[in-house]
């Protein structure tokens, strides 16, 4: 199982960039959540993939109030953003502003 190290927080803010190799455009989403596939969901929805295309997560997001479903394969994975690759489009969030410091 896969640890996302970025921060998620069910009420905060992602900024998501969506590019292809020719172009790039800016989101923003809310209640985001990141769950791993597990290798039975993975190879009874996506048999016809090679085993290193497959899906890895699925990404649950809303965008101006329509929650968005999206499959896809992890890439990048630090503190900062976690950046999926969805079909043929790169789906990177990170937070709108970084989460306050947690109290002492």
């Amino acid at each position: 199982m896969t640890e996302i190290k970025m921060p998620i927080h069910f009420h905060a803010n992602y900024k998501v960039i969506i590019r292809t190799a020719d172009w790039e455009t800016r989101e923003r989403a809310q209640k985001l959540t990141v769950r791993e596939l597990t290798p039975e969901e993975r190879k009874a929805s996506f048999k016809s993939l090679a085993e290193k295309d497959m899906p890895t997560h699925q990404i649950t997001f809303y965008d101006f109030g329509c929650k968005r479903v999206i499959e896809g394969k992890l890439l990048e994975n630090v503190e900062e953003k976690i950046v999926f690759k969805v079909q043929e489009k790169e789906y990177e969030f990170s937070h709108l502003k970084p989460p306050a410091p947690a109290a002492r």
